[in-house]
Protein backbone atom coordinates (compact mmCIF):
# COMPACT_ATOMS: atom_id res chain seq x y z
CA UNK A 1 0.00 0.00 0.00
CA UNK A 2 2.97 2.43 0.98
CA UNK A 3 4.40 2.24 -2.47
CA UNK A 4 1.36 2.30 -4.18
CA UNK A 5 0.03 6.11 -2.01
CA UNK A 6 4.07 7.01 -3.09
CA UNK A 7 3.36 6.36 -6.56
CA UNK A 8 -0.12 8.59 -6.61
CA UNK A 9 1.38 11.49 -4.72
CA UNK A 10 4.20 11.32 -7.54
CA UNK A 11 1.64 11.53 -9.73
CA UNK A 12 -0.01 14.54 -7.90
CA UNK A 13 3.68 16.33 -7.97
CA UNK A 14 3.96 15.29 -11.60
CA UNK A 15 1.10 16.81 -12.38
CA UNK A 16 -0.44 13.91 -13.80
CA UNK A 17 -3.23 13.75 -10.69
CA UNK A 18 -5.22 16.07 -9.06
CA UNK A 19 -5.57 16.30 -5.13
CA UNK A 20 -9.07 15.60 -5.33
CA UNK A 21 -8.56 12.31 -7.36
CA UNK A 22 -5.22 11.15 -5.26
CA UNK A 23 -7.57 11.32 -2.01
CA UNK A 24 -10.45 9.61 -3.42
CA UNK A 25 -7.37 6.73 -5.01
CA UNK A 26 -6.29 6.75 -1.26
CA UNK A 27 -9.71 6.37 0.33
CA UNK A 28 -10.06 3.16 -1.58
CA UNK A 29 -6.50 1.86 0.11
CA UNK A 30 -8.39 3.03 3.67
CA UNK A 31 -6.47 6.06 4.03
CA UNK A 32 -8.43 9.08 5.53
CA UNK A 33 -8.68 12.27 4.02
CA UNK A 34 -6.35 14.21 6.76
CA UNK A 35 -3.79 11.55 6.13
CA UNK A 36 -3.77 12.01 2.34
CA UNK A 37 -3.52 15.69 2.94
CA UNK A 38 -0.72 15.31 5.07
CA UNK A 39 1.31 13.09 3.20
CA UNK A 40 0.86 15.09 -0.08
CA UNK A 41 2.04 18.41 2.12
CA UNK A 42 5.08 15.71 3.59
CA UNK A 43 6.01 15.10 -0.22
CA UNK A 44 6.18 18.55 -1.30
CA UNK A 45 8.35 19.48 2.07
CA UNK A 46 10.40 16.66 0.64
CA UNK A 47 10.25 17.93 -3.02
CA UNK A 48 11.41 21.75 -1.11
CA UNK A 49 14.03 20.37 1.34
CA UNK A 50 16.33 18.09 -1.09
CA UNK A 51 19.43 19.75 0.26
CA UNK A 52 19.76 20.03 4.06
CA UNK A 53 18.10 23.16 6.12
CA UNK A 54 19.58 24.22 9.22
CA UNK A 55 17.63 24.41 12.39
CA UNK A 56 14.84 22.66 14.82
CA UNK A 57 15.45 19.74 17.10
CA UNK A 58 16.26 16.04 16.44
CA UNK A 59 14.65 13.72 18.90
CA UNK A 60 15.55 10.25 19.18
CA UNK A 61 13.79 7.42 21.17
CA UNK A 62 16.24 4.96 22.19
CA UNK A 63 16.14 1.50 23.72
CA UNK A 64 19.09 0.28 26.15
CA UNK A 65 19.09 3.09 28.62
CA UNK A 66 19.44 2.35 32.37
CA UNK A 67 20.04 4.62 35.98
CA UNK A 68 23.24 3.38 35.49
CA UNK A 69 24.19 5.01 32.53
CA UNK A 70 27.41 7.17 32.68
CA UNK A 71 29.13 9.74 29.94
CA UNK A 72 33.02 7.93 30.88
CA UNK A 73 33.23 6.62 27.31
CA UNK A 74 35.15 3.23 28.80
CA UNK A 75 32.12 2.43 30.37
CA UNK A 76 29.87 2.68 27.48
CA UNK A 77 28.17 -0.96 26.66
CA UNK A 78 24.54 0.04 25.46
CA UNK A 79 22.71 2.17 22.75
CA UNK A 80 21.74 5.08 25.43
CA UNK A 81 25.36 5.98 26.19
CA UNK A 82 26.77 6.05 22.74
CA UNK A 83 24.13 7.86 21.79
CA UNK A 84 24.43 10.77 24.05
CA UNK A 85 28.43 9.97 23.59
CA UNK A 86 28.36 10.78 19.75
CA UNK A 87 27.17 14.31 20.56
CA UNK A 88 29.71 15.63 22.78
CA UNK A 89 32.47 13.50 21.49
CA UNK A 90 34.69 12.18 18.78
CA UNK A 91 37.14 9.75 18.18
CA UNK A 92 40.40 9.80 15.90
CA UNK A 93 38.62 8.18 12.85
CA UNK A 94 35.46 7.15 11.86
CA UNK A 95 34.00 4.08 9.91
CA UNK A 96 31.70 4.61 7.08
CA UNK A 97 29.10 3.02 6.05
CA UNK A 98 30.92 1.75 2.98
CA UNK A 99 33.46 0.29 5.50
CA UNK A 100 36.18 3.54 4.45
CA UNK A 101 37.92 5.11 6.78
CA UNK A 102 37.21 8.87 7.42
CA UNK A 103 39.46 11.23 9.66
CA UNK A 104 37.27 12.91 12.80
CA UNK A 105 40.24 14.68 15.50
CA UNK A 106 42.91 12.56 12.96
CA UNK A 107 42.51 14.38 9.81
CA UNK A 108 45.68 12.12 8.67
CA UNK A 109 47.55 8.87 9.38
CA UNK A 110 50.19 6.55 7.84
CA UNK A 111 52.24 3.48 8.32
CA UNK A 112 55.48 1.68 8.25
CA UNK A 113 55.43 -0.79 5.74
CA UNK A 114 55.54 -3.43 8.76
CA UNK A 115 52.57 -1.97 10.16
CA UNK A 116 53.92 -1.70 13.73
CA UNK A 117 54.30 2.17 13.58
CA UNK A 118 51.22 4.59 12.86
CA UNK A 119 51.65 7.97 12.82
CA UNK A 120 48.54 10.29 13.51
CA UNK A 121 48.22 13.93 12.59
CA UNK A 122 45.79 16.04 14.43
CA UNK A 123 43.10 18.23 12.81
CA UNK A 124 44.25 21.32 12.48
CA UNK A 125 42.31 24.13 14.59
CA UNK A 126 39.69 21.37 15.97
CA UNK A 127 38.86 22.39 19.52
CA UNK A 128 37.00 21.00 22.48
CA UNK A 129 34.35 22.55 23.88
CA UNK A 130 35.30 24.81 26.24
CA UNK A 131 37.23 26.67 23.66
CA UNK A 132 40.90 24.58 24.11
CA UNK A 133 43.25 23.72 21.28
CA UNK A 134 43.32 19.51 20.76
CA UNK A 135 46.65 18.79 21.03
CA UNK A 136 48.45 15.15 20.23
CA UNK A 137 48.73 14.88 24.57
CA UNK A 138 45.25 14.64 24.92
CA UNK A 139 44.87 11.99 22.54
CA UNK A 140 47.88 10.14 24.04
CA UNK A 141 46.57 10.54 27.54
CA UNK A 142 43.11 9.76 26.34
CA UNK A 143 45.15 6.42 24.83
CA UNK A 144 46.64 6.02 28.37
CA UNK A 145 43.76 5.95 30.22
CA UNK A 146 42.02 2.95 27.95
CA UNK A 147 45.03 0.94 28.05
CA UNK A 148 45.13 1.38 32.02
CA UNK A 149 43.45 -2.12 33.76
CA UNK A 150 42.11 0.12 36.54
CA UNK A 151 39.80 2.09 33.54
CA UNK A 152 37.65 -1.22 32.99
CA UNK A 153 37.31 0.47 29.51
CA UNK A 154 35.98 -1.55 27.05
CA UNK A 155 38.73 -0.98 24.75
CA UNK A 156 40.86 -2.69 26.54
CA UNK A 157 41.34 -5.26 24.61
CA UNK A 158 42.02 -3.84 21.40
CA UNK A 159 45.18 -1.41 22.42
CA UNK A 160 46.95 -4.13 24.66
CA UNK A 161 48.96 -4.47 21.42
CA UNK A 162 50.42 -1.25 22.16
CA UNK A 163 54.17 -1.82 23.04
CA UNK A 164 54.48 1.99 23.22
CA UNK A 165 53.05 5.45 22.35
CA UNK A 166 54.59 8.97 22.10
CA UNK A 167 54.21 12.53 20.97
CA UNK A 168 55.77 14.36 17.97
CA UNK A 169 55.40 18.20 18.56
CA UNK A 170 51.54 19.36 19.12
CA UNK A 171 49.84 17.72 16.40
CA UNK A 172 50.87 14.25 15.67
CA UNK A 173 50.33 10.93 18.01
CA UNK A 174 52.60 8.03 17.34
CA UNK A 175 51.92 4.76 17.79
CA UNK A 176 54.41 1.64 17.93
CA UNK A 177 53.21 -2.16 17.93
CA UNK A 178 54.63 -5.17 19.56
CA UNK A 179 53.13 -7.04 16.22
CA UNK A 180 52.45 -5.06 13.29
CA UNK A 181 48.39 -4.62 12.64
CA UNK A 182 47.04 -3.19 9.15
CA UNK A 183 43.67 -2.94 10.49
CA UNK A 184 44.64 -0.34 13.60
CA UNK A 185 43.42 2.81 12.21
CA UNK A 186 40.22 1.21 12.41
CA UNK A 187 40.54 -0.26 15.88
CA UNK A 188 41.24 3.81 17.08
CA UNK A 189 37.04 4.21 15.71
CA UNK A 190 36.00 2.32 18.78
CA UNK A 191 33.74 4.62 20.35
CA UNK A 192 35.14 4.10 23.70
CA UNK A 193 37.89 6.39 22.59
CA UNK A 194 36.40 9.40 22.18
CA UNK A 195 39.45 12.20 22.67
CA UNK A 196 39.06 14.19 25.79
CA UNK A 197 41.08 17.22 27.73
CA UNK A 198 44.09 15.30 29.53
CA UNK A 199 42.62 11.92 28.05
CA UNK A 200 39.34 12.29 30.83
CA UNK A 201 41.65 11.68 33.84
CA UNK A 202 39.91 13.46 36.97
CA UNK A 203 37.29 14.83 34.58
CA UNK A 204 35.81 10.85 32.84
CA UNK A 205 32.13 11.89 32.95
CA UNK A 206 32.55 15.67 32.32
CA UNK A 207 31.35 15.67 28.64
CA UNK A 208 34.10 17.38 27.07
CA UNK A 209 35.12 16.55 23.44
CA UNK A 210 35.20 17.76 19.93
CA UNK A 211 31.55 16.58 18.81
CA UNK A 212 29.51 19.02 16.73
CA UNK A 213 26.81 18.83 20.62
CA UNK A 214 27.29 20.54 24.32
CA UNK A 215 25.51 18.61 26.77
CA UNK A 216 22.53 20.64 28.35
CA UNK A 217 21.19 17.53 30.38
CA UNK A 218 21.83 14.41 31.07
CA UNK A 219 19.24 12.06 33.63
CA UNK A 220 20.39 8.41 33.49
CA UNK A 221 17.80 6.28 31.98
CA UNK A 222 15.42 9.01 31.32
CA UNK A 223 17.11 11.52 29.18
CA UNK A 224 19.44 14.00 27.75
CA UNK A 225 19.66 17.01 25.87
CA UNK A 226 22.33 18.76 23.88
CA UNK A 227 22.82 22.02 21.91
CA UNK A 228 24.72 22.89 18.73
CA UNK A 229 27.83 24.56 19.12
CA UNK A 230 28.38 27.63 17.33
CA UNK A 231 32.23 26.77 16.67
CA UNK A 232 32.44 23.23 15.53
CA UNK A 233 35.25 22.53 13.37
CA UNK A 234 33.25 20.10 10.89
CA UNK A 235 31.39 23.44 9.43
CA UNK A 236 28.35 25.44 9.48
CA UNK A 237 24.89 23.98 10.06
CA UNK A 238 24.51 24.31 6.28
CA UNK A 239 26.94 21.59 5.85
CA UNK A 240 26.65 19.28 8.79
CA UNK A 241 25.52 19.04 12.11
CA UNK A 242 22.14 20.84 11.09
CA UNK A 243 19.68 20.94 14.33
CA UNK A 244 19.95 23.53 16.57
CA UNK A 245 19.46 20.99 18.99
CA UNK A 246 19.15 17.04 19.98
CA UNK A 247 16.72 15.43 22.28
CA UNK A 248 17.45 11.34 23.47
CA UNK A 249 14.59 10.27 24.98
CA UNK A 250 15.34 6.53 26.88
CA UNK A 251 11.74 4.36 25.57
CA UNK A 252 12.83 1.12 26.75
CA UNK A 253 9.37 -0.28 26.07
CA UNK A 254 8.87 -1.24 22.73
CA UNK A 255 4.97 -0.40 22.44
CA UNK A 256 6.07 3.42 23.90
CA UNK A 257 9.12 3.81 21.49
CA UNK A 258 6.54 2.99 18.48
CA UNK A 259 3.58 4.74 20.01
CA UNK A 260 5.74 8.22 20.68
CA UNK A 261 6.73 7.85 17.03
CA UNK A 262 3.48 7.33 15.61
CA UNK A 263 2.04 10.49 17.55
CA UNK A 264 5.32 12.23 16.78
CA UNK A 265 6.61 13.10 20.41
CA UNK A 266 10.13 11.70 18.50
CA UNK A 267 10.99 11.86 15.20
CA UNK A 268 13.25 8.50 15.09
CA UNK A 269 13.32 5.12 16.98
CA UNK A 270 16.21 2.36 17.13
CA UNK A 271 15.30 -0.92 17.68
CA UNK A 272 12.09 -1.60 15.51
CA UNK A 273 10.51 -4.96 17.11
CA UNK A 274 11.09 -7.51 13.84
CA UNK A 275 7.22 -8.72 14.27
CA UNK A 276 5.73 -5.23 13.68
CA UNK A 277 8.38 -3.53 11.17
CA UNK A 278 6.29 -4.58 8.14
CA UNK A 279 3.29 -3.24 9.58
CA UNK A 280 4.97 0.10 10.85
CA UNK A 281 6.04 0.56 7.45
CA UNK A 282 2.70 1.01 6.23
CA UNK A 283 2.04 4.00 8.00
CA UNK A 284 2.05 7.19 5.47
CA UNK A 285 3.86 9.36 8.20
CA UNK A 286 7.07 7.43 8.77
CA UNK A 287 9.43 5.32 6.74
CA UNK A 288 11.09 1.80 8.28
CA UNK A 289 14.69 1.77 7.64
CA UNK A 290 16.65 -1.76 7.69
CA UNK A 291 20.18 -2.18 7.35
CA UNK A 292 21.64 -6.23 7.67
CA UNK A 293 25.34 -5.71 8.87
CA UNK A 294 27.71 -7.52 11.63
CA UNK A 295 25.20 -7.21 14.37
CA UNK A 296 24.15 -10.44 16.29
CA UNK A 297 21.86 -11.71 18.63
CA UNK A 298 23.46 -14.23 21.30
CA UNK A 299 23.09 -16.40 23.89
CA UNK A 300 26.88 -15.94 25.57
CA UNK A 301 28.21 -18.98 28.52
CA UNK A 302 31.09 -18.07 30.94
CA UNK A 303 33.14 -21.49 30.13
CA UNK A 304 35.20 -21.29 32.91
CA UNK A 305 32.14 -21.47 35.16
CA UNK A 306 30.04 -24.55 36.01
CA UNK A 307 28.37 -26.16 34.02
CA UNK A 308 29.80 -24.73 30.76
CA UNK A 309 33.00 -25.52 31.66
CA UNK A 310 32.32 -28.63 29.97
CA UNK A 311 31.93 -28.47 26.48
CA UNK A 312 30.08 -31.21 25.49
CA UNK A 313 27.23 -29.62 27.29
CA UNK A 314 28.36 -26.55 25.08
CA UNK A 315 28.01 -28.26 21.66
CA UNK A 316 25.02 -29.87 22.99
CA UNK A 317 22.94 -26.52 23.94
CA UNK A 318 24.44 -25.38 20.75
CA UNK A 319 23.20 -28.38 18.47
CA UNK A 320 19.45 -27.92 20.49
CA UNK A 321 18.98 -24.34 19.20
CA UNK A 322 16.72 -23.99 15.93
CA UNK A 323 18.71 -21.24 13.83
CA UNK A 324 16.12 -20.94 11.21
CA UNK A 325 12.91 -20.88 13.22
CA UNK A 326 14.91 -17.92 15.75
CA UNK A 327 14.90 -15.99 12.10
CA UNK A 328 11.50 -16.84 10.97
CA UNK A 329 9.92 -15.99 14.25
CA UNK A 330 11.98 -13.83 15.64
CA UNK A 331 13.48 -11.83 13.43
CA UNK A 332 10.81 -12.18 10.78
CA UNK A 333 13.25 -12.41 7.58
CA UNK A 334 14.93 -9.10 9.12
CA UNK A 335 18.59 -11.25 9.13
CA UNK A 336 19.85 -14.29 8.74
CA UNK A 337 20.99 -17.48 10.62
CA UNK A 338 24.55 -17.54 12.74
CA UNK A 339 27.08 -20.00 13.59
CA UNK A 340 28.35 -19.95 16.81
CA UNK A 341 31.05 -17.72 15.41
CA UNK A 342 30.81 -13.95 15.78
CA UNK A 343 32.09 -13.39 11.66
CA UNK A 344 29.43 -13.64 9.02
CA UNK A 345 30.15 -12.45 5.06
CA UNK A 346 29.90 -8.77 5.89
CA UNK A 347 33.60 -8.86 7.37
CA UNK A 348 36.58 -8.86 4.64
CA UNK A 349 38.25 -12.35 4.69
CA UNK A 350 35.47 -14.24 5.67
CA UNK A 351 35.66 -17.87 5.34
CA UNK A 352 32.09 -19.03 3.95
CA UNK A 353 33.56 -22.96 3.72
CA UNK A 354 33.22 -23.63 7.54
CA UNK A 355 30.62 -25.87 8.18
CA UNK A 356 27.05 -24.55 9.32
CA UNK A 357 25.43 -26.03 12.40
CA UNK A 358 22.33 -27.04 12.41
CA UNK A 359 19.64 -28.13 14.84
CA UNK A 360 20.36 -31.70 15.57
CA UNK A 361 17.90 -33.40 18.19
CA UNK A 362 20.04 -36.60 18.29
CA UNK A 363 23.15 -34.50 18.39
CA UNK A 364 22.02 -32.72 20.96
CA UNK A 365 21.37 -35.86 22.89
CA UNK A 366 24.49 -37.59 22.73
CA UNK A 367 26.32 -34.47 23.92
CA UNK A 368 24.30 -33.91 26.53
CA UNK A 369 24.58 -37.47 27.60
CA UNK A 370 28.49 -36.97 27.15
CA UNK A 371 28.67 -34.16 29.07
CA UNK A 372 27.16 -36.09 32.37
CA UNK A 373 25.31 -33.21 33.33
CA UNK A 374 23.08 -34.53 36.88
CA UNK A 375 20.15 -32.60 35.04
CA UNK A 376 19.23 -29.78 37.26
CA UNK A 377 18.03 -26.77 35.73
CA UNK A 378 20.14 -24.62 33.61
CA UNK A 379 19.28 -21.29 34.16
CA UNK A 380 19.32 -18.63 30.85
CA UNK A 381 18.86 -15.31 32.12
CA UNK A 382 16.74 -12.87 29.86
CA UNK A 383 15.71 -9.45 29.50
CA UNK A 384 13.68 -8.08 27.10
CA UNK A 385 15.97 -4.81 26.44
CA UNK A 386 19.19 -7.24 25.77
CA UNK A 387 17.62 -7.86 22.20
CA UNK A 388 14.13 -7.43 20.40
CA UNK A 389 12.41 -10.32 21.07
CA UNK A 390 14.65 -11.77 23.69
CA UNK A 391 12.18 -13.28 26.00
CA UNK A 392 10.52 -14.88 23.00
CA UNK A 393 13.76 -16.55 21.44
CA UNK A 394 14.68 -17.93 24.98
CA UNK A 395 11.36 -19.39 25.10
CA UNK A 396 11.85 -20.94 21.70
CA UNK A 397 15.70 -22.23 22.96
CA UNK A 398 13.57 -23.74 25.85
CA UNK A 399 10.98 -25.83 23.91
CA UNK A 400 13.59 -26.52 21.30
CA UNK A 401 16.73 -27.45 24.24
CA UNK A 402 13.47 -29.71 25.99
CA UNK A 403 13.13 -31.95 23.01
CA UNK A 404 16.52 -33.09 23.46
CA UNK A 405 16.02 -33.37 26.70
CA UNK A 406 18.35 -30.50 28.33
CA UNK A 407 16.58 -29.26 31.23
CA UNK A 408 16.74 -25.36 29.96
CA UNK A 409 15.33 -23.05 32.32
CA UNK A 410 14.35 -19.20 31.99
CA UNK A 411 14.99 -16.22 33.96
CA UNK A 412 13.42 -12.70 33.44
CA UNK A 413 15.44 -10.30 34.60
CA UNK A 414 14.30 -6.30 34.99
CA UNK A 415 15.70 -4.06 32.14
CA UNK A 416 17.39 -1.67 34.29
CA UNK A 417 20.42 -3.02 35.71
CA UNK A 418 20.15 -5.77 33.07
CA UNK A 419 24.15 -4.33 31.68
CA UNK A 420 25.79 -4.13 35.23
CA UNK A 421 24.23 -6.84 36.84
CA UNK A 422 23.30 -9.58 34.57
CA UNK A 423 25.97 -9.42 31.82
CA UNK A 424 29.26 -10.12 31.97
CA UNK A 425 28.74 -10.89 35.28
CA UNK A 426 25.69 -14.00 35.44
CA UNK A 427 27.34 -17.23 33.44
CA UNK A 428 24.56 -17.56 30.72
CA UNK A 429 22.43 -14.98 29.17
CA UNK A 430 20.81 -13.41 26.64
CA UNK A 431 22.85 -10.19 24.75
CA UNK A 432 23.81 -8.41 21.34
CA UNK A 433 27.02 -7.11 19.83
CA UNK A 434 26.23 -4.65 17.00
CA UNK A 435 29.55 -6.13 15.88
CA UNK A 436 32.96 -4.24 14.54
CA UNK A 437 34.04 -3.21 10.85
CA UNK A 438 37.22 -6.08 10.65
CA UNK A 439 37.57 -9.30 12.63
CA UNK A 440 40.30 -8.27 14.58
CA UNK A 441 38.53 -5.68 16.28
CA UNK A 442 35.71 -7.97 17.44
CA UNK A 443 38.22 -10.81 18.48
CA UNK A 444 40.38 -8.00 20.47
CA UNK A 445 37.20 -6.65 22.14
CA UNK A 446 35.57 -10.25 23.18
CA UNK A 447 37.57 -13.09 22.72
CA UNK A 448 41.72 -11.76 23.53
CA UNK A 449 42.33 -13.31 26.94
CA UNK A 450 42.82 -9.93 28.39
CA UNK A 451 39.78 -8.10 27.04
CA UNK A 452 37.60 -6.50 29.48
CA UNK A 453 34.34 -7.47 27.83
CA UNK A 454 35.57 -11.17 27.37
CA UNK A 455 32.13 -12.20 27.82
CA UNK A 456 32.26 -15.57 27.13
CA UNK A 457 35.23 -16.14 29.07
CA UNK A 458 37.50 -17.47 26.73
CA UNK A 459 40.99 -17.70 27.33
CA UNK A 460 43.09 -19.54 24.92
CA UNK A 461 47.02 -19.00 24.50
CA UNK A 462 46.76 -20.85 21.15
CA UNK A 463 43.89 -18.01 19.92
CA UNK A 464 46.01 -15.27 21.12
CA UNK A 465 49.25 -16.33 19.38
CA UNK A 466 47.06 -16.75 15.96
CA UNK A 467 45.29 -13.18 16.70
CA UNK A 468 48.81 -11.41 16.96
CA UNK A 469 49.72 -13.66 13.76
CA UNK A 470 46.81 -12.09 11.69
CA UNK A 471 47.47 -8.50 12.29
CA UNK A 472 51.53 -9.29 11.73
CA UNK A 473 50.04 -11.18 8.15
CA UNK A 474 49.95 -8.66 5.18
CA UNK A 475 49.46 -11.29 2.58
CA UNK A 476 45.52 -11.86 2.83
CA UNK A 477 45.12 -15.36 1.18
CA UNK A 478 47.51 -16.56 4.88
CA UNK A 479 45.65 -13.60 7.36
CA UNK A 480 42.24 -15.01 5.53
CA UNK A 481 43.45 -18.63 7.00
CA UNK A 482 44.58 -17.78 10.10
CA UNK A 483 41.03 -16.10 10.82
CA UNK A 484 39.65 -19.37 9.54
CA UNK A 485 41.47 -21.30 12.07
CA UNK A 486 40.29 -18.89 14.70
CA UNK A 487 36.40 -19.05 13.27
CA UNK A 488 36.25 -22.81 13.55
CA UNK A 489 38.00 -22.76 17.46
CA UNK A 490 35.05 -20.34 18.27
CA UNK A 491 32.65 -22.77 16.75
CA UNK A 492 33.71 -25.65 18.14
CA UNK A 493 34.52 -24.93 21.64
CA UNK A 494 33.24 -21.65 22.67
CA UNK A 495 30.90 -20.30 24.83
CA UNK A 496 29.04 -18.34 22.22
CA UNK A 497 25.55 -19.58 21.20
CA UNK A 498 24.64 -17.36 18.01
CA UNK A 499 21.76 -18.30 16.56
CA UNK A 500 20.85 -15.07 13.88
CA UNK A 501 22.54 -11.61 12.83
CA UNK A 502 20.44 -9.29 12.77
CA UNK A 503 19.50 -6.10 10.42
CA UNK A 504 18.98 -2.99 12.17
CA UNK A 505 16.27 -1.65 11.93
CA UNK A 506 15.07 1.85 12.56
CA UNK A 507 12.10 3.60 11.82
CA UNK A 508 11.93 7.39 11.25
CA UNK A 509 9.53 10.38 10.52
CA UNK A 510 9.23 11.37 7.17
CA UNK A 511 9.94 14.73 7.77
CA UNK A 512 13.89 13.66 8.77
CA UNK A 513 15.47 13.75 5.50
CA UNK A 514 18.52 12.02 4.61
CA UNK A 515 18.59 9.22 6.48
CA UNK A 516 20.43 6.24 5.37
CA UNK A 517 20.73 2.69 6.56
CA UNK A 518 24.71 2.23 8.29
CA UNK A 519 25.84 -1.49 8.28
CA UNK A 520 28.20 -0.30 11.20
CA UNK A 521 24.92 0.34 13.34
CA UNK A 522 21.63 1.72 14.58
CA UNK A 523 20.70 5.16 13.49
CA UNK A 524 23.41 5.44 10.77
CA UNK A 525 25.35 4.42 13.48
CA UNK A 526 24.58 6.93 15.52
CA UNK A 527 25.35 9.25 13.11
CA UNK A 528 21.86 10.67 12.37
CA UNK A 529 21.73 13.71 14.42
CA UNK A 530 24.13 14.91 12.42
CA UNK A 531 23.87 14.12 8.66
CA UNK A 532 20.14 14.25 9.04
CA UNK A 533 18.02 17.51 8.49
CA UNK A 534 14.12 18.29 8.92
CA UNK A 535 11.75 19.84 6.60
Amino acid sequence: MKDQLKQLSTAVTNGLMTRREFVTRAAALGVTAAVANSMLANSAAADSHATPVAGGTFRMGVQGGESTNTQDPALWASDVPIAVGQLWGETLVEVTASGDLQGLVAESWEGSADAKTWRFTIRDGITFSTGAAVTAQDVLRTMERHSNEDSKSGALGIVKGIESMRTDGDNVFEVTLSVGNADLPYLMADYHLMIQPDGGFGAETAAIGTGAYVMDTFEPGVRASATRRSDYWGGDQSTIAHYDSVEVIVLNDATARTAALQSGQVDAINRVEPKIAKLLDRAPTLSVKNVSGRGHYVFIAHIDAAPFDNNELRLALKHAINREEMVEKILQGYGGIGNDMPINAAYPLFDETIPQRDYDIEKAKAHYAASGHDGSPIILRVADGAFPGAVDAAALFQQSAQAAGIPLEIKREPNDGYWSEVWNVQPFCASYWGGRPVQDQMYSTAYLSTADWNDTRWKRDDFDAMLLEARAELDEAKRKEIYSKMGRMLNEEGGLILPMFNDFIDAVSNEVHGFEGDPNGPMMNWYAFKTTWKA
